[in-house]
Formats: structure tokens, C-alpha cells, sequence
């Protein structure tokens, strides 16, 4: 049986193809189309089918994760008597949420018909339903706490479920527009970053930063009376477009006059350690709360506002180490792997799979096609005709204090470069950070990159738990540790790393342990493999592009190396 899971229209649309319940294909359309997309996924949704053999007739079932309709009457019908605003912002509002509508209408019709004469069998799901799929079917527990939480674009904030075999049971709802992660984006656009795209920055300044706002975000986001996120309304208005944003209220309680680069940088780290402790200190309650009265211990986390490693990391220690889960793609392109699981296992009632272990879900490239958009780009390379003369090349750079783009295999679905797209580096390099930062990704200093590690060599020199294989949470250096240098380590010993297996990406899981040899420990900084702004690579083209158009040294893609 096919399923085709596809995520909501609005942003991060993603597609992927299920058989028998085994994920077969996964991507962005982002990755493919180079590009933002809107809409329905087609470069991706046509990679799937490709990828498998198979034509939209051989289609059991569509599942969308998202219900337009439905989203669009939670969004404007329910009581917003608590954010006033002028008849003329609602009627810009409302307008603008019209449209919306008739373009995700829209978008189901024309893939209803994708398949020409005959009418797809299209299933519209609950967005959150399908992160709650996501994040409780792709993971090893049999019965688990689900609770998702994203900026509540389809109407709803989050749920808070009860995942038990092949079933999802929702216990509560969060409303629109009760988000912790739409104040996050708020707090996000304050400091200066691009709200919606630029969370993660703030996520990486709150690490050094003091909470001397907490209690303001506390009392924005925390009723007394519920354990769910509830958002006062004296912190928030509604513009003259009918939007909401910050009040003067907050502005007033914070002491703030400015934003952005206005703003000191120790006010900055302040305002987003402070934001981040709260979300910390409310999801927590949350789960401890819903943790006892339902008696449960594991706990599965899904939605964009759990792509914050640093609060993955801070539950992690609080509530235990491989207690939690979180999946690959955490955000709405996971949403995509979801509906299809849900369609799957809630509503035919088929068994589970074992739990995720890969993610190298996307295209992969030959030889062939490699060497032809090689040789069309009219570049100079080798060619190396066994793995062992590959890893001894890449060994050689990496000795030598060079950056090499690491190109093999299928690409990695999800928001991070697992060792298929990724920029590799010595950590021991004589101004490694400097040329990284500086020369390739153009990326601000506080940003930590990630460590990677054979997973049987971690614990001698880590403490962490399997959310690191994805890179979803944070490790721990051991006491007395010190082969790292130590702008590696974030404050409390805390490191950015990514655990390899060796039986999910043998090849660099071989290229870890070789290095090893020559080097103080089998490690590497492992960082994506993009320019600046834009989606990891995915195309020998797209590789080709980023190595020319960045202080990238050499590029080992495939059989075929290339250095400057």
C-alpha cells in the first residue's frame, strides 16, 4: 500500500511515501526548488513517486496535513474579545485570512487531479494530529506523552496527546493564539533576526545570557489556573493590519525603548535567556503535570518549537535522559512523514515499524550524473576509484587544516546535515572557527558548531542521550575532559554534537574512525552544507555552486575530489 504524506501549504512543504508503513522517500521542496516554496510540493512529491517506480495511479491514499477549512474558521471565529482592534484592521484581517483559504482550496483541488481523469483519494488531517504522529510513531515507545507546540498557524497551538501502540488519543488542545513559539518568533524579529526563519539564533544567544526578564515572559505566557500555555492580553495588541503584537504593556514591563541592533548586546542575551528559561519552566510544569495525573514516564515532543536543541537539552536533564523523544524533522516538513503515519496506523489500525533510524530519505546521485555536471561546469578534478583512497584523500585535507564539502549518498530529510551534506573540518585546525565563520557560512560568532562522533567512541568523552544521532539535543563533556578546544563548549559543559552509527552512514562512520588515528580523538565539525540563507545542498549542481562561491577548500563528492 502507498500512502503519500504531504505537509501544510503555508511554508516548509515537504513530501514523502510511505510502503507498507517503511518511509521510502522524504523531502523538502525547499531543497530541490532552491527556494521558498508556497503551495503544493511538486518537485517533491514528483521525487517521490520517481524515486519508488510508481505514478500517481498506484496511490492508495494522499494524506495532507492540514484541514484549510476548518483552520480558517478557528483562526477567525473563535473570541478575540481579548486583543481589540478597529473594524477596518479586522476587515484587513479577515481579508487576508479569505485569502489564504481560497488558495489552500485551491492547491487540494488541483491534487485531487494530479492523476488526470481519475479523482485522488485526498485525506485533509489535523496539522497537530500529524506532528503528534510524527514524533510518536517514529519512536521506540509503546505508550508515551505527546505534546506539540508550534506558532499556531492552522488554528491550533499544540495538543497534548496519549500515544499508546497504534493509537493517538488527544487530552487537551492550545488554542490560537496561545503559542510559546509565536511569542518565540516575536522576541526573534526584537532582537534583530528575521522572525519565522532566524529562531535559532535567538535559541544560541539565550546561552550566555542572564533571565532577568523571566518573570515578564512568565507572566505573558502562564495562567495559574492551567497547566497550558495561556496568553495574557495586556502584553498584546492587535495592529493596524489586525495582527498581533507586543503591547506597550510588555515594552513598559521589559523597560525597553528599542529593538533590534538598538538594543545592548547584554540585553540581547538577557531578553533571549530569559524567553528561553520560561518556555523551559512552562513546558516542564506541563509535562510533569500530565506526566502524574496519567501516570506515564516517556514523553514525545513534536512541532517547530521543539527544534530548540537548548530546551530539548534542558528537559532532557530535568525529566531524564532517554526519556524524551523527539523526530528527525520536528518541524511542519515532518508533518509530511506524519499524515502518512497517521492514515497508516490510526485509521487502518496497522502495526508499527521499529523506530526510525536513518534519514537519508532524499536524492542520491551516480557517478555518471556527477561526472556530467562536472565536466559541463568545465571543473578540474581526480577521480578515486575505491573508498579507501577517498578516506585517505579527505584524511589528508582534513590534516592539512582544510575545510572539504562532504558529498555521498542520499540527502538527509530533516533540518540537519548528518554526514551526507556536510562541511567537514579538523576541530584542532589553526583558525578553523575564523574561516568557517568568516569565509564560509557568514554567521554570527555565538553560534556553536556541531561535534561529530562514532556513537561507540562517545561515551568516553561524552554524556547524552539518542536524540543526539539526530543532533535534537545537546551532550555533556565529561569532568576532566579537555581534548576539545574550548570554544566547543557552551556554558555547563554543554556541547553541540551529532552521535554516527555506524550500521545508518558506514562511510562516515569509517572516515570518524580513520581519523582518529592521526588525531587527538575520532571527531570532526560537522556543519551544513550551504551558503549563507539557503537550503542544504542537494544536487551535485547545488554542491558545485556553494564549493566555487565560498572559502570552501576542497569538495569530495562521490568518487570525485576537487580542491582550490
Amino acid at each position: 500500500m502507498f500512502i503519500l504524506g504531504l505537509s501544510s501549504f503555508t511554508h516548509d512543504a515537504a513530501a514523502a511515501l510511505l510502503d507498507k508503513g517503511t518511509i521510502k522517500a522524504a523531502i523538502e521542496d525547499a531543497k530541490l526548488l532552491r527556494s521558498k516554496p508556497h503551495g503544493v510540493p511538486e518537485m517533491a512529491m514528483a521525487y517521490c513517486l520517481a524515486k519508488s517506480g510508481i505514478g500517481w495511479h498506484d496511490l492508495d491514499v494522499v494524506a495532507v496535513a492540514n484541514r484549510p477549512f476548518r483552520g480558517w474558521l478557528r483562526r477567525s471565529l473563535l473570541p478575540l474579545s481579548g486583543f481589540p482592534a478597529s473594524p477596518l484592521s479586522n476587515a484587513y484581517y479577515e481579508a487576508n485570512e479569505l485569502g489564504m483559504l481560497a488558495s489552500q482550496l485551491g492547491d487540494l483541488r488541483q491534487l485531487r487531479h494530479q492523476n488526470g481523469s481519475r479523482t485522488l483519494k485526498v485525506l485533509c488531517l489535523e496539522h497537530h494530529l500529524c506532528h503528534a504522529a510524527s514524533a510518536f510513531f517514529l519512536s521506540p515507545f509503546e505508550r508515551a506523552l505527546v505534546v506539540t507546540m508550534d506558532e499556531g498557524r492552522h488554528g491550533e497551538s499544540g495538543v497534548v496527546a496519549m500515544g499508546e501502540r497504534t493509537q493517538l488519543q488527544v487530552l487537551r488542545t492550545v488554542s490560537f493564539p496561545h503559542s510559546l513559539a509565536w511569542v518565540y518568533s516575536q522576541v526573534t524579529d526584537l532582537l534583530g533576526f528575521v522572525p519565522h526563519q532566524e529562531e535559532h539564533k535567538t535559541q544560541w544567544l539565550s546561552v550566555e545570557g542572564d533571565s532577568a526578564f523571566k518573570d515578564v515572559f512568565l507572566d505573558m505566557m502562564r495562567d495559574s489556573d492551567s497547566p497550558l500555555p495561556h496568553l495574557n492580553p495586556t502584553f498584546v495588541k492587535r495592529d493596524a493590519s489586525g495582527r498581533l503584537r507586543f503591547s506597550q504593556h510588555f515594552y513598559g514591563s521589559t523597560g525597553l525603548s528599542g529593538r533590534g541592533a538598538d538594543l545592548p548586546d547584554d540585553v540581547r542575551r538577557a531578553l533571549a535567556s530569559s524567553l528561553q528559561q520560561a518556555c523551559f519552566e512552562i513546558i516542564r510544569d506541563l509535562i510533569l503535570y500530565f506526566r502524574q495525573k496519567h501516570g506515564v514516564q516517556k514523553v514525545c515532543l513534536g512541532g517547530g518549537l521543539f527544534q530548540n536543541v537548548v530546551l530539548v537539552a534542558a528537559l532532557e536533564k530535568e525529566l531524564g535522559m532517554n526519556e524524551i523523544f523527539v523526530p528527525p524533522a520536528p518541524g511542519n516538513s515532518g508533518c509530511s512523514v506524519g499524515a502518512g503515519l497517521l492514515v497508516r496506523h490510526q485509521l487502518m489500525g496497522k502495526a508499527r515499524e521499529e523506530s526510525i533510524s536513518h534519514v537519508y530519505l532524499g536524492p542520491a546521485y551516480n557517478r555518471h550524473e556527477i561526472k556530467d555536471v562536472l565536466d559541463n561546469s568545465k571543473a578540474r578534478y581526480s577521480y578515486l576509484n575505491t573508498e579507501e583512497r577517498r578516506l585517505d584523500c579527505a584524511i589528508q585535507l582534513l590534516q592539512a587544516g582544510k575545510i572539504i564539502g562532504w558529498f555521498q549518498g542520499a540527502v538527509e530529510f530533516g533540518p540537519r546535515a548528518l554526514g551526507n551534506r556536510s562541511l567537514l573540518a579538523s576541530p584542532w585546525a589553526p583558525y578553523v572557527r575564523e574561516n568557517l565563520n568568516d569565509y564560509i557560512k557568514h554567521r554570527e560568532w555565538f553560534r556553536p558548531f556541531a561535534i561529530a562522533i562514532p556513537e561507540e567512541d562517545c561515551p568516553e568523552f561524552f554524556d547524552c542521550s539518542r536524540l543526539c544521532m539526530f543532533m535534537n539535543s545537546l551532550g555533556w563533556l565529561r569532568p576532566g575532559n579537555h581534548v576539545l578546544p574550548e570554544w566547543f563548549t557552551l556554558p555547563g559543559g554543554q556541547v553541540r554534537l551529532h552521535i554516527v552509527e555506524k550500521k545508518s552512514n558506514p562511510q562516515f562512520w569509517r572516515l570518524l574512525k580513520r581519523f582518529g588515528t592521526v588525531a587527538p580523538a575520532p571527531m570532526l565539525i560537522n556543519t551544513s552544507f550551504n551558503l549563507a540563507g539557503e537550503p542544504l545542498v542537494a544536487k551535485p549542481q547545488d554542491a558545485l555552486r556553494s564549493y566555487f562561491c565560498s572559502g570552501t577548500d576542497a569538495l569530495v563528492i562521490e568518487g570525485f575530489v576537487l580542491s582550490k
